[in-house]
């Protein structure tokens, strides 16, 4: 072993941790823990991939960093395994792994398709998320510098201009909120268009979690009828009940949810949605509950992050009534079969049908909307194959 980054949490972690991956490659034997804060459980997994990794690596060098050590540094930094710990304000910085100044490393191909972070931070107070205390304001990258990290992703500077990855993904801590801090602000939907114009090779773009109020026009008509930008949105709804939305400090509402993903299979009836949904939020009564349930149904959620509610300190949300721990993991259950059963009869109604599929290391691959897929024996990792699905099995089409 040389080097190994563990990355926990959002897409957002899993680009940085390329990136970081690149800077200390030639670097002596180093462990890094990419850690998350988004839950107490996230925290707590992070301490245990901690303890674990120096278990298997007492030689190595163990740094962490991301969110969770960056809000409980002191914690982190306390931990007989850590050597040291890195915040994310510096996790990028060569400075922060011995690289040499000015380095820019290409990401290594630890994935099939390049994960690009064009914005990080937050500038919303959302009364359960502790997030921005990890990532801080919103900042954006300039287009320039977007489409530079674009290129060497996808064509690993090859002057042919081969491709190298088919699937490019925008990550962000709020991507939707990208440009608000740039020039002229910008909308994402800008960013977009200028990526699709400036790699007409590039046949498929993926976004990471959106807010649907943030969608702007461009954005929206892209989602819906550009096809290289896939048929798969993640919308941060939380909750599809009014009140509960209305303690989180969300800026949306139950019907602005379900008029949004409306509006968008209407214009593109192929389009698979996901979305973040928390159960047991504090004040959460069993009507409200009966709403987060009834939202997975109106919108067709088929690709759902179900988090069981816990208190960060620190946050407005810590301070409110909370619903107990049993009612919280019942009501997560609930959430999660719901999910699974629209996505059951999302999957069902894809047999048959043939589809286009980015191939992974496993022998399966995701379409354009995400679907899990068996891909045919002896196809390469990172290529596209059309496949047409005779059956489910454990959820995945064959």
């Amino acid at each position: 072993m040389s080097v190994e980054v563990i990355s926990l949490g959002c897409r957002l972690n899993i680009a940085e941790s390329e990136a970081i991956r690149g800077l200390i490659a030639d670097g002596p034997p180093t462990v890094v823990v990419n850690s998350c804060a988004v839950t107490a459980e996230a925290v707590r997994q992070s301490r245990r991939a901690v303890r674990r990794l120096r278990r298997e690596n007492p030689e190595a060098r163990l740094v962490v960093t991301g969110c969770a050590a960056t809000i409980e540094r002191d914690a982190f930094a306390g931990m007989v395994e850590v050597d040291a710990v890195v915040p994310n304000a510096a996790k990028l910085e060569p400075s922060s792994w011995n690289a040499p100044t000015g380095a820019r490393p290409l990401p290594r191909r630890a994935h099939t398709r390049a994960f690009i972070p064009v914005q990080n931070g937050c500038d919303h107070s959302c009364t359960f998320c502790i997030i921005p205390q990890g990532r801080g304001k919103s900042v954006s990258l300039p287009v320039v510098d977007v489409i530079s990290a674009v290129e060497r992703a996808i064509f690993a500077l090859r002057p042919e201009r081969h491709l190298t990855v088919h699937e490019v993904v925008l990550t962000g801590v709020d991507v939707t909120s990208w440009g608000a801090d740039l020039p002229s602000g910008p909308a994402l939907g800008n960013l977009i268009a200028a990526i699709l114009d400036a790699f007409p090779e590039l046949p498929r773009l993926r976004l990471s979690s959106l807010d649907g109020v943030e969608i702007d026009p461009l954005l929206f008509d892209l989602i819906t009828g550009e096809p290289r930008v896939m048929p798969h949105v993640h919308l941060s709804l939380q909750s599809g009940d009014d009140m509960v939305l209305k303690r989180m400090k969300r800026r949306h509402s139950r019907r602005d949810a379900i008029e949004l993903v409306q509006r968008m299979k209407a214009r593109r009836p192929d389009i698979a949605v996901g979305a973040d949904l928390i159960a047991g939020f504090p004040t959460e009564t069993p009507e409200m509950h009966r709403n987060n349930l009834s939202i997975v149904r109106e919108c067709g959620i088929v690709h759902g992050h179900v988090f069981p509610y816990s208190p960060r300190p620190g946050t407005p949300a810590a301070l409110m009534p909370q619903v107990e721990p049993a009612v919280v993991r019942e009501r997560a259950a609930e959430l999660r079969a719901a999910v699974a059963t629209e996505r059951a009869r999302w999957l069902a109604s894809l047999v048959g049908k043939p589809a286009q599929v980015l191939a992974e290391r496993d022998g399966t691959g995701h379409a354009g909307h995400f679907a899990t897929y068996r891909v045919p024996d002896g196809v390469t990792a990172g290529s596209l194959v059309m496949v047409t699905p005779t059956k489910i099995v454990e959820g995945i089409l064959e």
